[in-house]
């Protein structure tokens, strides 16, 4: 029966080692498996609305291994980058952009995950209508970004005016984000662009995006300890002062004495805030959670009556 036992204890002890050994290997081959490939699709549907071509953008992305992607994509136009989108669960993407008057070009680039490989759609060839009211177009680049907590990363937001010659003074427009992860924040400079009548060039503006690293708080070791030194005595002390202060009235005295001294001990102590900071340091600041998101970039102007709105798409990923 020893022997039995002994047996089994070997195998077991060797079925053990075996998988350990095992283990790293497994981990290389997971990490270093070859990537799936992808296919991306786009759709477009353009409509006449107001003097302008708005076009809608479905992007669909595919892969072999019948997993949605994760991920971002990004829309060109005539190899031009204009806007950029985090795919759903189901890895597709809708967009709408107003498009100048114009032969226009599209692709859609899926920018690839951990698992799947980068794909580039067909081109897509939409011709907009021509207006002579004074507008813009907005595009951004590069149309998607990738940052890791506490980095902070740059695109260039670009301001293209159309019809200026109809322009009597000059229009301002003032750019502005939204749809950003907790933690992170946008800053344009300049934040207000001015198109000047005739103007043509296009106008730029720095967006910096900012995310922000985990800082948890700085513990002193032995504050505690000088603490608690001073209150249980003086704790201890008092509740004697109060037991004995009926039959000497001396003591009365002594405890208001002593009772001052403990209110001016947790005074300066971690009853205080000012003592709790600088023994524990600040709260911990949690990081810019991870995924991908789609970040509205908008640019507004106004004449004083009527309010023109046009905004594009920004794939922002945290690692």
């Amino acid at each position: 029966m020893r022997g039995i036992i002994r047996r089994g204890l070997r195998l077991h002890w060797v079925a053990g080692f075996a998988v350990a050994a095992a283990l790293p290997a497994l981990a290389f081959a997971a990490q270093h498996a070859p990537r799936v490939a992808t296919q991306t699709s786009l759709a477009v549907d353009a409509h006449d609305q107001a003097g302008r071509t708005r076009v809608a953008l479905a992007v669909a992305v595919n892969a072999d291994d019948d997993v949605s992607p994760t991920g971002a994509i990004e829309i060109r136009d005539k190899g031009a980058s204009l806007a950029g989108a985090a795919l759903n669960a189901q890895g597709r993407v809708n967009l709408v952009l107003d498009l100048p008057a114009g032969e226009h070009f599209f692709t859609a680039t899926y920018t690839g995950d951990e698992s799947h490989i980068r794909s580039v759609s067909e081109f897509k060839g939409v011709r907009a209508q021509a207006s002579a009211t004074p507008d813009f177009q907005i595009s951004v680049a590069p149309a998607s970004i990738s940052l890791t907590p506490g980095q902070s990363g740059t695109v260039v937001a670009s301001i293209t005016p159309e019809n200026s010659g109809g322009l009597t003074s000059p229009m301002f427009v003032t750019l502005s984000c939204s749809g950003l992860p907790d933690q992170s924040s946008c800053n344009f400079t300049p934040e207000n662009l001015e198109i000047l009548p005739n103007a043509t060039t296009p106008l730029t503006s720095s967006v910096v995006i900012l995310t922000q690293q985990q800082e948890g708080s700085i513990a002193r070791p032995g504050a505690n300890g000088v603490a608690l030194a001073i209150l249980l005595p003086g704790a201890f002390g008092l509740g004697c002062l109060a037991w004995s202060v009926r039959r000497r009235p001396w003591l009365q005295r002594l405890s208001l004495i002593a009772l001052l001294a403990l209110v001016t001990t947790l005074g300066t102590s971690a009853c205080n805030a000012r003592y709790n900071y600088y023994n524990h340091g600040p709260p911990i600041n949690p990081a810019t959670p991870a995924g991908t998101y789609t970040v509205l970039v908008t640019a507004q102007s106004s004449n004083g009556v009527t309010a023109t709105t046009h905004s594009t798409d920004l794939a922002f990923t945290v690692k």
